[in-house]
């Protein structure tokens, strides 16, 4: 099980989507229970942030309410300085955090249909309801590196921090594996491609003859997360769309519907509703090809032929990656990239639910027989894995595990750099403590500040 102490923002790393079963345990009567310059922090924002962390096997001591607030009272104090700093945070950084984040929940979930239903809301609407934490969690996150850029730790300061650690405090490494892959992504019929654009234009040319474009997108469209809406997405900036997509929609006029355009998602026609300055208001319908059933069975027969090449030494993994896969990897070997660490490195939670039962069950240097999968425009593709290594938990060693004793080393060194900027900011910055927690004894006096704040 995994614990939590005063460091980094942990929360900017937690999923910020709740599940339902958590909210529904008990009706939380809400209050604000501290304020950090002009940024309020709610019971139910602690209640919510303790469910998501316990569900990820987070464990707390006595005083897990405690434990919570001396972290949300951090990150507020982070983001009231970044925006005292003017510190910004582009709207395209803030819609790819956001993806990235619905990503790992709709595979987490099993698909973007199951997340909608689950919630009871779009993925527009999700994206809305989530957009500006993740924006103030992002100012955090900024300003944290800003206090701790220039801080850094020698090999000998590594060293002398991993021997100074007692022999029963020394860290456990969690099992890890590291993989490759080779993927074949099957191509779509070009009668299928010529079915679909034709089925589109019928729907261009019954809205152009009077048929309204949002009942179209309703019946129609093949995107679920606007077609409730009558295809609407609401307003966005230049970068926050397929690069095709926007183009050909800064280019209309409102009321103003487009030619069928192609863009990763599948073909498309666009109509204006609004635009202000550099944002756009549009609909769209959306139809995407469909992939045969032939395709995908020779994709996997592919994959077949290309594993026994491999089993027959005919070429290496790295080579026949190279040579066959449709994925940009192919160019390293077929190396896997954890996207939540950027290390080559996959703990068993880290690893797609799907993907994680079939290689569970191969030892170092097995590959795997065809998987199917989704690539991140959601088209279906076929994949062949081969673990590459399997690192079992183990007593962290100087020699074994230098990389990890360094960042934990220079996680320590960090820690120190913010507690010394959290000491000299406290002293300016307004802080309100609600008597229900003055008997917490957090890690940062905070409670120093409690006697300026009313009462």
């Amino acid at each position: 099980m995994k614990s939590i102490k005063f460091g980094f923002v942990f929360l900017l790393m937690t999923p910020f989507l709740i599940f339902k079963g958590f909210t529904q345990e008990k009706v939380v009567i809400d209050k604000i229970v501290a304020v950090v310059g002009n940024s309020a922090i709610l019971k139910s924002d602690i209640y919510n942030q303790q469910r998501q962390l316990e569900s990820q096997g987070i464990t707390f001591g006595a005083n897990a309410q405690c434990e919570l607030l001396d972290e949300m009272l951090y990150q507020k104090l982070l983001y009231n300085q970044a925006i005292i700093d003017s510190v910004e945070v582009s709207d395209q950084q803030v819609e790819q955090i956001l993806d990235r984040r619905l990503r790992f929940f709709i595979q987490q979930i099993g698909s973007r249909e199951q997340l909608e239903a689950y919630y009871g809301k779009s993925i527009e609407e999700l994206k809305d309801e989530f957009r500006p934490l993740v924006r103030e969690q992002e100012l955090s996150q900024m300003m944290e590196s800003k206090i701790t850029r220039n801080v850094r730790v020698t090999p000998s300061e590594v060293k002398r921090f991993f021997n100074n650690l007692p022999p029963d405090s020394i860290p456990t490494v969690e099992s890890e594996t590291e993989m490759a892959q080779i993927v074949i992504k099957p191509p779509v019929d070009p009668e299928e491609i010529a079915l679909t654009k034709e089925r589109l234009n019928d729907i261009r040319d019954r809205i152009i003859q009077g048929e309204s474009f949002n009942t179209m997108a309703i019946l129609y469209s093949e995107d679920p997360g606007s077609a409730r809406r009558g295809g609407e997405l609401g307003f966005h900036g230049r970068g926050e769309l397929f690069a095709e997509f926007e183009a050909t929609s800064f280019g209309l006029r409102p009321g103003e519907i487009s030619e069928i355009i192609e863009t990763q998602a599948g073909f498309h026609i666009i109509q204006m509703i609004e635009r202000r300055g550099e944002q756009i208001n549009v609909r769209h319908i959306l139809i995407q090809p469909q992939i045969s059933p032939l395709q995908l069975s020779q994709a996997r027969n592919k994959l077949d032929s290309i594993r026994n090449l491999i089993r027959n030494e005919e070429f290496t993994f790295a080579e026949a990656a190279k040579k066959f896969s449709d994925d940009p990897g192919k160019v390293s070997g077929g190396i896997m990239i954890n996207p939540f660490t950027n290390t080559t490195r996959f703990k068993n939670d880290e690893i797609d639910r799907n993907l994680f039962f079939v290689i569970d069950r191969l030892d170092e240097g097995q590959i795997s027989n065809p998987v199917p999968m989704m690539t991140e425009e959601g088209k279906q593709a076929f994949r062949i894995v081969k673990v590459t290594r399997r690192i079992e938990a183990h007593p962290a060693s100087l020699d074994g595990d230098y990389d990890f004793i360094q960042q934990l080393a220079l996680n320590e060194k960090r820690m120190k750099a913010v507690q010394d900027w959290i000491r000299q900011r406290i002293g300016n910055t307004y802080i309100f403590i609600n008597e229900d927690f003055h008997h917490c004894n957090f890690t940062i006096q905070w409670s120093d500040q409690v006697a300026k704040a009313p009462k």
